[in-house]
């Protein structure tokens, strides 16, 4: 494995009752990149992300972090690691404060992490790198907010900081501008870019233009397998990918130019 390749599948492979939900992938994500996987609805990009999570076991192939073969790996075990997720459905604690999400999020840190019935001012020592996870997504002046008062892009911003106060070497961004309007779409876009100077992303994402304007990578599934790969330029003009993207989808794959 090449040092500056951080995640690598080999023929990846995943069935249910003798449906192949994804089939002997070969994903291979340099470090320090923003990787994209693409396709159309039902491709398998989501079962992907459950498999490199051990959500979902393999039926075959093999998964590599970093050198390391984690396939029989508990999600416990890949998370230690520093293969941090974020899901496709707002996950924020909506009665918390923005800062308390944030903080749960880094109690892991404390030697008392599980222990819930110390005294909340044991977590304060916590509010420093809080409030700086809360700089780097823009979202310190909401600090003392609920998270429930946020608006739906910043509630996802939330995520991305909770996300990053787990330390990720790789971060997986499932879907994370699904829903948004064009305002909170690019804000989540120049927050991916801005999180990404210092890390590796590998994301689910259907906007193709911010794919085509953030991504350097982009592996495009269809029926579970690798239909194509490469940058935007090149896989957007690929007649097969074209065709995967039949009607609605294929226009704005050619006009995300």
């Amino acid at each position: 494995m090449s040092d500056d390749i951080i995640l690598e599948t080999r023929a990846l492979t995943k069935e249910f009752k003798g449906f192949v939900a994804v089939s002997k992938v070969d994903l291979r994500v340099r470090r320090g990149t923003i990787h994209a996987l693409i396709g159309p609805n039902g491709a398998g990009k989501t079962t992907c992300f459950n498999l490199l999570t051990k959500f979902l076991t393999p039926t075959s192939g093999q998964i590599l972090f970093d050198g390391h073969d984690i396939t029989p790996e508990t999600p416990a075990h890949i998370a230690r690691r520093g293969v941090i997720r974020s899901f496709q459905i707002s996950s924020v604690f909506p009665h918390l404060s923005v800062l308390e999400n944030v903080r749960v999020a880094l109690q892991r840190q404390l030697p008392t992490s599980f222990h819930f019935w110390r005294s909340e001012r044991s977590l304060q020592s916590l509010d420093g790198r809080a409030l700086e996870l809360l700089h780097e997504v823009d979202l310190e002046s909401y600090a003392h907010l609920t998270a429930v008062e946020l608006s739906y892009g910043r509630k996802r911003a939330l995520e991305i900081a909770t996300t990053l106060a787990m330390s990720p070497t790789l971060m997986l961004l499932d879907e994370p501008t699904q829903g948004m309007g064009l305002e909170d779409v690019d804000r989540i876009r120049q927050l991916i870019k801005k999180v990404a100077a210092s890390r590796t992303v590998l994301m689910v994402e259907h906007n193709m233009s911010v794919v085509s304007s953030i991504a350097d990578t982009i592996t495009v599934l269809q029926r579970g397998a690798t239909l194509a790969e490469g940058p935007y330029e090149q896989v957007s003009r690929n007649p097969a990918v074209i065709e995967a993207y039949m009607g609605s989808a294929q226009t704005e794959l050619q006009g995300a130019h």
